[in-house]
């Protein structure tokens, strides 16, 4: 088991994209089991690579109550979006102490690489789509206090910085 660090806002490397997966090798299931390792540790339920510094579009996401239920995603991308949205308080342990009420589509299909090497879509609904949102975001170099006014998200990183 290995619990990866989580490297701290305002990293620049949480404001840039990650790079591409070309294949699923032992490399990247490597770094997915650390993934679920650290996502676990934290408690949470999803993690993208560029979280804990590695520069890949690798996500993993895992919203089941029992847990032992990650989904390994490479190269994950929307491909549909529900109209209907729903909030969600969400935090990242890159800005620990911190979470916002967030407004998101209630379900996504999304495409991805899957640990076997194979395209794979597949619908999440809930809690899911909000944690896949939320890692493809974070693959972008987005944050999801992107997704708030300019006056709360200021407000919620003056009150990070004071913490610090």
């Amino acid at each position: 088991m290995t619990v990866r660090k989580c490297i701290p806002w305002p990293d620049k490397r949480l404001r840039t994209t990650a790079d591409d997966v070309d294949r699923v090798d032992d490399e990247v299931r490597a770094t997915w089991d650390d993934m679920i390792d650290t996502m676990e540790a934290m408690p949470g339920v999803g993690l993208a690579a560029v979280q804990i510094g590695v520069m890949r579009r690798l996500a993993v996401v895992d919203a089941s109550e029992s847990r032992g239920k990650a989904v390994r995603m490479a190269n994950p991308e929307i491909l549909h979006a529900s109209v209907q949205l729903r909030e969600h308080e969400e935090a990242s342990p890159n800005l620990s102490g911190m979470s916002a009420t967030i407004s998101r589509p209630r379900a996504v299909t999304v495409r991805f690489t899957n640990q076997d090497g194979e395209m794979e879509e597949r619908d999440f609904v809930g809690l899911w789509a909000t944690s896949v949102q939320h890692q493809i975001d974070h693959l972008a170099g987005k944050m999801y206090f992107d997704r708030l006014s300019k006056m709360k998200r200021d407000m919620l990183l003056r009150k990070a910085k004071k913490q610090r």
